[in-house]
């Protein structure tokens, strides 16, 4: 029995292509790298294996503990024994991540941050699916049947991911599949003899005898299996499919335009996170508003009410028609609270496709807007309905510019008992020091709108916090208390944080997202771009309603209401404070923050000063390691430019060689290559079908050559016919010029980006890599040929015999 190589390789290949399906899921795609590397080992251990060969379950077992090894050094190298052995550790750690795996999927929207939880399960998935289908389509030989854990595999990706464009992922599974049943169908025919597969050449043999000639079976195979292809991939492109995006309306039944069915929302952490990474700030929307003002507004798009101790999610709601002409009036708003009216026009760019509709909050209505949308009254939010979206839209909104004063904050009643049950809900698998941080932040504060004062300027001034776009997004309950231990996040920490703080203390909260006001424009309006993306906290006053608050530091603007606070009363148990340090400066050392406190009761901590001192005398870096870093960064910044340098070395060679004395024919193929290089570099690939004078006019035609670069490259051509047809070829002359005439025609007629490709990063540098992989071919064939390759094979003739040994033995 051999190893039966190709039928494991398109297992292999299989599994892969099903893989491909999960790609949308993450937001980065280099998993699939690590679980191939890691799907290729195993297979190769399986056809060893099978070499040997090992029984039917050994192979299967010593695949699965190879994975489980590589998995061990993969995920969990620091708990295995000696980095690779796994042990109770390892799987107590493989226990934790699969559980916050879980966490993950539940938490995050698609695409998910590719964290060290997700890729385990996403590779170990991998692994195990093509474990199976190593089993049953090699081992076991039955390659049909290996297509339902391929077919599952690319069930959850397919289920899960949203957009109209990941059906294309079918391809590879699809094509996978086939490919191991087309492996199996010429293994099994190769064992009856030789895979017969076309009609005979001849018409008046025996095979025309009879009523025609039937096609071959393994070309009935091709085309049953590109149909059943075809229509696979016509089918789900006819057939209905569920939108994606932030928001998903669900009908109930009601019909398009009825007052039926429900919203409901995803986390939009990730998505957030994803718009402020971007490198460029692509414009979303611009808006202007009425001479009145306005330009502070935060435009919000949705908020999140439900809290389940990890995340903040939207509550499933019902959903209506869009009240006309007149949205309802906010909840809780009362008359004295100053409100003006703004009126607003917005125009969303043709790249911005979400269906939801971003506007300030509290709106009061909505014109001129076209398509089809709906109303969810708790939230006030317009949601698009049947694949509705903002794409190029215009509309007007007249919203109200509540004003309330710090006074009438602080003297708001109670919220009404059905709004303070539904919007202070706190899980108890939140941390206690959630509640217990709110509480030491609040102290002394005679009411809630000074409790949500200081846990605002907790975050925003006092607490030590940065604002930080690439810290991890964070997941699990304990998401809060590590935010508040490492004190490094975004928008979403910082108004989660404080929404869940608030609800400990009994202050109704949600999470509102959106974009903040944007940049003002030249021509007076208003720009909304991707990296205005953000979130904040709404806490409920009764007499203002939803009241915005801004923790983030350096982010939007904190409303007047929250800066001018109303004076509180000073607590006769709290100690007198010290003298300013800016009044009275210090004649001590300041101590180092992190020292331990029993360090400090000694007097043993240095302060800043000391240390640094302590640096300078002793802890300077070493000059191999400043030499080390400094060869690193120059071998990074020279990586890129690699092509470009071997490319002006293999010119210089080249053309040198024509100048220099020498062999006609070396001199005038080299001026030839070099011609034929560089239209690769500016788009013209290489054709080594014609002759010389056609791949010349091909050139001139491409390019647009005229006048002496159209004729230079003509003469080139003839000095190559000469050189390869003529008996004895004579020297040509000017075959640089000439070569440099038709490079300087090249490089006129390119656009600039062609131009500039073709110096930086020169198509034709590949031929290294082609060079390179002929060298290691043929390294390859001489080792196989030499004494390590006999070797090898005498090595696998042995074990061979000792197994049949072995099975001979326990026979008798």
């Amino acid at each position: 029995m051999n190893g039966r190589v190709w039928p494991a390789v398109c297992a292999a290949l299989a599994t892969l292509g099903a893989a491909c399906a999960m790609l949308p899921l993450v937001d980065r795609t280099s998993w699939i790298l690590q679980a191939a590397l890691l799907l290729t080992v195993q297979s190769a251990v399986g056809v060893v294996a099978r070499r040997v060969p090992l029984a039917a379950p050994l192979t299967i077992a010593l695949q699965a503990v190879t994975s489980l090894l590589l998995l061990t050094v993969v995920f969990a190298r620091g708990q295995a024994v000696a980095g690779v052995l796994p042990g109770p550790d390892v799987l107590q750690h493989f226990d934790h991540l699969l559980r916050e795996s879980l966490d993950d999927i539940g938490r995050y929207a698609i695409p998910a941050p590719a964290t060290v939880a997700l890729r385990l399960l996403l590779v170990g998935g991998v692994l195990l699916v093509g474990l199976v289908v190593d089993a049953l389509a090699v081992t076991y030989g039955g390659a049909a049947p290996a297509g339902l854990p391929l077919l599952a595999l690319y069930s959850i990706g397919a289920g899960l991911a949203k957009g109209g464009s990941e059906w294309l992922l079918f391809l590879p599974a699809a094509a996978g599949y086939l490919l191991m049943l087309l492996a199996e169908g010429r293994e099994r025919l190769s064992r009856w003899g030789r895979v017969f597969g076309g009609q005979p050449p001849s018409a008046d043999g025996p095979a025309a005898i009879g009523a025609g000639r039937g096609p071959s079976p393994v070309r009935t195979g091709h085309r049953i299996g590109a149909l059943v292809l075809g229509i696979a991939l016509v089918a789900p492109a006819a057939l209905p499919s569920i939108g994606g995006g932030l928001l998903q309306p669900r009908g109930r039944g009601d019909g398009p335009g009825g007052s039926g069915g429900t919203i409901s929302a995803v986390n939009p952490l990730v998505s957030l996170q994803n718009s402020l990474n971007q490198p460029e700030n692509r414009e979303v929307l611009r808006y202007r508003v009425a001479p009145q003002g306005g330009q502070d507004l935060y435009l919000r798009i949705v908020s999140l009410d439900r809290f389940d101790g990890a995340s903040w999610r939207a509550s499933e709601r019902r959903i209506t028609n869009v009240p006309m002409p007149m949205l309802p009036a906010p909840t809780g708003l009362a008359p004295e609270v100053r409100a003006d009216p703004v009126g607003m026009s917005f125009a969303a760019a043709d790249g911005y496709a979400q269906n939801y509709l971003p506007m300030p909050y509290p709106a009061q209505s909505v014109d001129r807007l076209t398509g089809k949308w709906r109303y969810e009254p708790e939230g006030r939010t317009l949601v698009g309905d049947h694949g509705q979206t903002t794409r190029g839209l215009r509309y007007e909104v007249a919203v109200l510019r509540v004003q309330p004063t710090a006074a009438q904050l602080a003297a708001a009643p109670a919220p009404p008992e059905a709004l303070l049950r539904e919007y202070t809900q706190v899980p108890g698998n939140v941390p206690a020091v959630v509640a217990r941080t709110a509480r030491e932040v609040t102290a002394g504060a005679a009411n809630a709108y000074e409790q949500a004062i200081r846990l605002q300027d907790f975050f925003a001034v006092g607490g030590g916090f940065r604002y930080d776009t690439e810290v991890r997004s964070g997941s699990g309950h304990d998401a809060i208390a590590r935010f508040l231990e490492e004190k490094r996040g975004f928008c979403v920490h910082f108004s989660f944080s404080m929404a869940a703080m608030a609800r400990t203390l009994g202050i109704p909260a949600r999470v509102a997202v959106g974009f903040t006001p944007g940049s003002p424009q030249a021509d007076g309006s208003m720009s909304v771009g991707s990296k205005d993306a953000h979130a904040w906290p709404e806490l409920y006053f009764e007499g203002a309603g939803w009241t915005r608050f801004e923790p983030t530091p350096s982010r939007g603007t904190q409303p007047e209401y929250t800066v001018a606070q109303a004076p509180t009363v000073p607590d006769p148990g709290a100690p007198v404070p010290a003298p300013s340090r800016r009044t009275v400066p210090s004649a001590a050392p300041s101590v180092d923050p992190a020292c331990p406190p029993e360090q400090r009761k000694l007097a043993g901590c240095p302060g800043p000063a000391s240390r640094a001192s302590a640096t300078e005398a002793g802890g300077s870096t070493s000059p191999l390691t400043v030499a080390g870093f400094a060869l690193a960064c120059l071998a990074a910044l020279a990586l890129p430019l690699l092509p470009m340098l071997w490319r002006i070395r293999a010119r210089a060679r080249r053309l040198g060689g024509a100048r220099s004395p020498g062999e006609p024919a070396a001199r005038t193929l080299a001026a030839w290559r070099e011609l034929t290089d560089s239209a690769w570099d500016y788009g013209i690939p290489p054709d080594d079908s014609r002759t010389p004078r056609m791949a010349a006019d091909r050139i001139v035609v491409a390019a647009r050559l005229e006048g002496p670069a159209a004729e230079a490259a003509g003469r080139v051509a003839t000095a190559v016919e000469r050189t390869l047809y003529a008996p004895g070829p004579s020297p040509a002359e000017g075959l640089v010029g000439d070569v440099e005439l038709v490079r300087a025609g090249l490089h006129a007629s390119a656009a600039p980006r062609a131009r500039l490709r073709a110096r930086l990063a020169p198509r034709s540098a590949v031929r290294v890599v082609r060079a390179a992989a002929r060298r290691r071919a043929a390294a390859g064939a001489a080792l196989r040929s030499g004494p390590v390759g006999r070797a090898w094979r005498r090595g696998g003739a042995a074990l061979r015999g000792i197994a049949a040994g072995l099975r001979t033995g326990r026979r008798g």
